[in-house]
Parts: structure tokens; sequence; C-alpha cells
């Protein structure tokens, strides 16, 4: 009879967890729909035409007449978004305005640059917020502890602009340790290893204290727990009650933080690409704005959109593995 209703609990759980995977997959596909729609609205309100500015400083209206209709500008909008949602499945976001050339052409160009800084400062993110996260924990209440919340707090303060220039006024134009921006040094970053140190550190400060204040949180509470009381007086050893029973508590949100922090790194980065002048995707999409480009800014917004959408739903799907009562629940 126990193993009967054991199974039968096993059946219920697998069920939900499938119910809320579904609900969870249905739910991406309506925020990706959303996306394409809303992206093409915003664009489309976007003040300026390119027309005009292909036109020059003294356009001729039937000049700007003759470009709107080369470049299908004329054509009603639902037209216009029908053909380029139908190609977005294939991988064609259209043809830039500007240079003729296909929009996916920009993006993949520009992706390995983005790619590479998130990587890098993913690979660095992990194992420091987690670290600092459980050291802070390890010591709760003591100097450690303080030091760890009062470096970080204090750090999370400084706006990421405001870093990049201060480390490119001490590292490149002070000590000269460090090239100023990625001019001159093409798209392969990893051949330069150089250019990479001072947007690394811009992109990795401000993550990797929010995500050891959440670790650190997650671990004091689940080491105040009953369970991990129960578990010292057993004898188990202190760094395994720390990493098998208190850290198993902190994947979960960090996961999720974690989520939004890659979205960040691939979709937020235009700042720091920007002021470092790293040809990444946010060097790409401010110029099309500049030029009003509008299917290369299309393009990019529905990148960025389907990238949030993805990893949002991956995350919650890894916080419901980990913690499958909470995700059934929500």
């Amino acid at each position: 009879m126990r193993d009967q209703r054991r199974r039968t609990r096993t059946r219920r759980t697998a069920h939900r967890g499938t119910s809320f995977v579904a609900r969870r997959l249905v739910l991406g596909a309506a925020q990706t729909a959303a996306v394409v729609l809303l992206v093409f609205t915003l664009t489309e309100a976007l003040p300026g035409d390119a027309a005009v500015t292909l036109a020059g400083d003294q356009p001729d209206p039937a000049r700007i007449a003759a470009i709107r209709e080369a470049m299908d500008l004329d054509r009603p909008a639902y037209e216009r978004l029908t053909d380029w949602a139908t190609g977005l499945p294939h991988g064609d976001f259209g043809t830039s305005l500007t240079s003729g050339r296909p929009v996916s052409g920009y993006i993949a160009d520009a992706f390995g640059p983005t790619l590479t800084l998130a990587a890098l400062t993913l690979a660095l993110l992990v194992p420091l917020g987690f670290g600092l996260g459980v050291l802070a924990a390890r010591h709760e209440g003591g100097l450690v502890d303080r030091l760890v919340s009062s470096v970080t707090l204090a750090v999370y303060a400084v706006p990421e602009f405001a870093l990049g220039v201060l480390l490119v006024t001490v590292l490149a134009l002070k000590l000269a340790w460090l090239p100023p921006t990625a001019v001159g040094h093409g798209g392969d970053l990893l051949a330069h290893p150089a250019v990479l140190v001072r947007p690394v550190l811009v992109l990795l400060s401000r993550p990797v204290c929010s995500l050891s204040r959440l670790v650190r949180a997650g671990m004091v509470d689940a080491l105040a727990s009953p369970y991990v009381a129960h578990a010292r007086r057993c004898g188990v050893p202190g760094a395994r009650v720390r990493h098998a029973h208190a850290l198993p508590n902190a994947l979960a949100p960090a996961a999720q933080q974690l989520a939004r922090t890659v979205d960040w790194l691939l979709c937020g980065v235009i700042v720091v690409e920007a002021l470092f002048v790293i040809p990444g995707l946010g060097t790409v999409l401010l110029n099309a704005v500049a030029e009003r480009d509008v299917p290369v800014v299309q393009g990019l917004a529905v990148v960025f959109g389907v990238l949030t959408v993805l990893l949002n739903l991956g995350a919650d799907l890894v916080a419901h593995r980990l913690t499958p009562r909470a995700g059934v629940a929500a």
C-alpha cells in the first residue's frame, strides 16, 4: 500500500512538472510573437526616415519618393510586417537600407565579440559570485562577512560607464598598461587579450556583487534550518553541510539571476561596447539608430527579445527542476 501511494505521488509530480513545462513553452511562444509585433510597431514609430537620410543634405522630393519606392517603404505597414515576420523563422531579417547587406550578416559579424565578452564574464562570475557568497555565509556576522558585504555594496553602486572611464584613465592613459580601446584590433578579440581586460572588469563588477549577496542570503537561511542542525548533530563535516545541504537552496534563485545576467551581457552591453569601441551587437545597434537603418534595428531588437524569452524560460525550467514544489505553485 505504501509503495502504491509513493508511485501515485510520483506520477502526480511528473504530471504537474510536464504541465508546468508545457505552460512555460506556450507562454514563451506567445512572448516571442508579442516581441516581433512590438518591435515592428516601435520601429515604425521612430522619428526620421531612411529615405530622407540617404537623399542628402538638400533632399529633392522626387528623389525621396524614388528611394522610398526602391526600398518598399511606400507599401502598407501590414504588408511589410507580413513579409518580414514570415522571413524571421528562416533567418531572413531583411536587408540594410544604407549598405544593402543582409541584416543577418551584421548580426553574425557582431555576435562574436559580444559573445566573447559574455563568455569570459560568465566564466569568472560563477566561481567568484558563489565563492564570495559561501565565504560570507560561513562567517556570518563576522569581519569577513561585513567586509565582503561592504565591498560588494560599494562596487555595485558605481555605474558601469563611471568605472569604465576610471579604468581607461588609470590603466590606459596614466599607466599605459593596456590599450585604451579596441580600435585597430578587429573582431577577433581573443587574439588581443589585453583589449578584453577592462571591458570584462566593468561587466563583472555589478553582477558578481548581486550574485554573491543572493548566494549569501540563501546560504544563511539554509544554515539556520532544522535539517542542517540535525546534520551537524549527526557529525556531518562542515564543508559537506555547506556544499551538499545549504548551497542547493541558493541554486534556484541564483539560476534565475544568472539568466538575467546572461541576458544583460548579450543584449545590454551597449555602454561598455561604445566606451571601448568594441564591434559588437551594441555598437551595430547604435550605428543603425543613428543612420535610421530600420531593418537592422528591427533585426537586433528581435534577437535581443528572443534571447530574453529563451533565457528566462530556461531559468524557470532550471528553478522548477531544483525546487519542483515552488515551480508547480507558480
